[in-house]
């Protein structure tokens, strides 16, 4: 004991250099071979939001949460804010009417598939499925999705009809004449009911092309809404426009807390096969 002394690593001949920059043999700082090294930390190239992330760049949370929360809050307000003090944008959207507008019985059909005896049908369903498959694979908290949807579905008319009396806009001259046009009702339920049941149904497709094909069909169907309420002239274009900005909110926090609730579940149960990722 008495003979050890404290000094600097010795370095061995035939030991690889791991750690030792520019070794004879190695290829990297990190790497005791001569394999090209992976892509180190620093060379990753950030993402959009000054994090570092993989090539090509992935969108970070903050600049998601803008694209789904912040910028449809602003345009939401911009449209209402125009609407209420008769602003030039409502010029535009006049010209816009004008020129879409052309009643006929397609774009009627169109229309009533924003009707709550069409739309919300169709969020039950959805509800009556996913809230089985939970049960039946025992999820903690199996209710929590349905009755999250629920609640947003029911939030719907809460917001929509003080809109309505508070900008008390007048309909187009297709319609007779009233006001509370702004925002659409029907063009909400639509979004709403068919953005909350995909949201719930997207879990549980294993498939890519599924997955495609059902966000494909709420955009056709929310669309197509759209479409029939301007067409018809239910609806002016910015009232439509407003509330799939309203509704790309709710839709988006209810998203949201489904992520975040999903997470917690999996961090609390253990690893088995409990149903399709």
């Amino acid at each position: 004991m008495g003979d050890i002394r404290l000094r600097p690593p010795q370095l061995r001949p035939g030991r690889a250099l791991a750690h030792t920059p520019g070794a004879s043999g190695s290829g990297s700082p990190h790497r005791s071979d001569s394999r090209p090294p992976q892509t180190p930390r620093g060379a990753r190239p950030s993402d959009p939001d000054g994090r570092l992330g993989t090539t090509p760049p992935v969108p970070g949370r903050p600049t998601s949460l803008f694209l789904l929360l912040g910028l449809p809050a602003v345009l939401f307000t911009l449209i209402t804010w125009q609407v209420v003090a008769e602003g030039p944008l409502l010029d535009a959207d006049a010209a816009a009417s004008r020129a879409l507008v052309h009643p006929d019985r397609f774009s009627e059909l169109l229309a009533d598939l924003g009707n709550v005896p069409v739309a919300v049908p169709v969020l039950v369903l959805a509800l009556a499925y996913v809230t089985r498959r939970h049960r039946r694979i025992g999820t903690h908290h199996w209710w929590l999705p349905a009755v999250s949807a629920a609640l947003l579905m029911a939030l719907v008319p809460a917001l929509i009809v003080p809109l309505k009396e508070l900008t008390d806009r007048p309909g187009t001259p297709v319609v007779p004449p009233a006001t509370g046009y702004y925002p659409s009702g029907h063009t909400a339920t639509a979004a709403v009911a068919y953005g909350a049941a995909t949201l719930l149904l997207l879990p549980w497709l294993n498939s890519v092309r599924a997955r495609r094909a059902l966000l494909a069909l709420c955009a056709a169907l929310n669309l197509g809404v759209g479409f029939g309420l301007v067409r018809r002239g239910y609806h002016w274009p910015l009232d439509v426009v407003a509330s799939w900005c309203l509704c790309t909110v709710l839709v988006s926090l209810l998203w949201l807390f489904l992520s975040r609730s999903n997470r917690r579940t999996s961090a609390g149960t253990p690893s088995r096969c409990t149903g399709p990722s």
